[in-house]
């Protein structure tokens, strides 16, 4: 993992030449995405950390020290990321559709997470599922559906 966190900061910072996308950096640029919503409000609860950790344990099929891992390196690439298209470019060219929208889905739960929607949450999913390719229409409905879920 941690070569794929070296690999992903050098592509950000243009050093070097891209390797071939892996499994792992795919990872990293979903779980940087999902962090950037929990940490876009500047404040990140103790409820988002855990549901963020329940999303990517369940979507990536993790173990706890591999979920710990990734949470590390996911909010150290955010942190020294200057946009969001690094992290989406990859998701995009890497994952369906179907995935694609789930990233989508992850990011609403992790919006829902602490009771409320900042706007600068809801103004971050409108951009990440435009760079992602996800219709307006996709991203409301899940938006709904999740909101729905968490008894808002």
């Amino acid at each position: 993992m941690i070569s794929a966190l070296k690999q992903f900061l050098a592509d950000l910072r243009g050093d070097a030449e891209p390797e071939p996308i892996s499994e792992d950096r795919c990872r990293l640029a979903a779980a940087a995405l999902l962090f950037h919503v929990i940490a876009i409000d500047g404040e990140v609860s103790e409820a988002e950390k855990a549901k963020l950790r329940s999303v990517l344990k369940e979507r990536f099929e993790l173990d706890d020290a591999d979920v710990d891992e990734l949470v590390v390196d996911a909010e150290k690439a955010d942190k020294e990321a200057v946009d969001l298209y690094g992290f989406t470019s990859i998701v995009k060219s890497q994952f369906d559709e179907a995935d694609r929208e789930r990233i989508v889905e992850m990011m609403w739960q992790l919006a829902f997470a602490d009771g409320k929607v900042h706007e600068f949450e809801d103004n971050l999913l409108w951009r990440v599922a435009e760079l992602l390719g996800v219709s307006s229409q996709a991203r409301i409905r899940l938006k709904h559906a999740v909101r729905g879920d968490a008894g808002a």
